[in-house]
This record gives C-alpha cells, structure tokens and sequence, in this order.
C-alpha cells in the first residue's frame, strides 16, 4: 500500500508541477486515474471495493498535487473538510463523470480538487 501511495504521489508530482504551467504536459496517467468516467460509474457503483480503490487513487492524485506546489501554494487546503466529506466527495466525482462520462477518473479529481481548494479558501 506504501509503494502504491508513494507511485500515485510521484505521479502527482509530475503531472501538476506550476513550474511547466506555461508549456503543455505530456503526461500520461496510469492506473485508475486514466479509467474513463464512464469506467468509473460502471464499476464504481454497484461495486464498494472498486469504489474505495478510486476514493484511495484520488486521495492520493490529490496529496500528489499538494506535495508538488511551491510553498505557499495551497498549503492551507483540507482535502477531507468536515463541511464536504469523502461520501460527498465520491458523489461530486460521480455527478462530474456522469456529466462527462468521455473525460478521464483523473480529470474528475481535478475538478474535486479546486472545488476543496475554494471551500478551503472560505
């Protein structure tokens, strides 16, 4: 689980760096995060074990994020706020992928992640 934790931080870490913020990345994600929001409403759904394996992706994917800022970027974010906990989190991730069943697991956690970032702003 620590490897596993350690790969999707690394991920993160490369995938959202603001330093390459002007120039496109080319990253390829891998694992849960490239499965299709359609993937992720199929499985995730009816199936709870597949449903924690995303939510640990994504609480990874955006630790990966946090870690990979500058300090004094989103230093103060609370990925787990006690006014949006993780059941309402899954369900922001499931009405997004259920709106765009096309974009990828990760851009979803993405989306989750800026709307922690403006909670946590507040």
């Amino acid at each position: 689980m620590k490897i596993m934790c350690l790969a999707i931080a690394i991920i993160g870490l490369t995938a959202v760096n603001p330093a390459n913020a002007q120039q496109p990345m080319a990253v390829k994600i891998v694992g849960i995060g490239a499965t299709s929001c359609r993937s992720f409403v199929e499985q995730a759904t009816p199936d709870r074990s597949s449903q924690r394996q995303y939510l640990a992706w994504m609480q990874g994917y955006m630790s990966g994020i946090v870690i990979a800022r500058p300090v004094g970027v989103d230093e103060g974010i609370d990925l787990n706020p006690k006014t949006f906990p993780l059941a309402q989190q899954i369900k922001f991730i499931r009405d997004y992928c259920l709106n765009a069943p096309s974009d990828s697991f990760a851009d979803a956690v993405e989306a989750l992640f800026k709307k922690l970032r403006s909670i946590s702003s507040t």
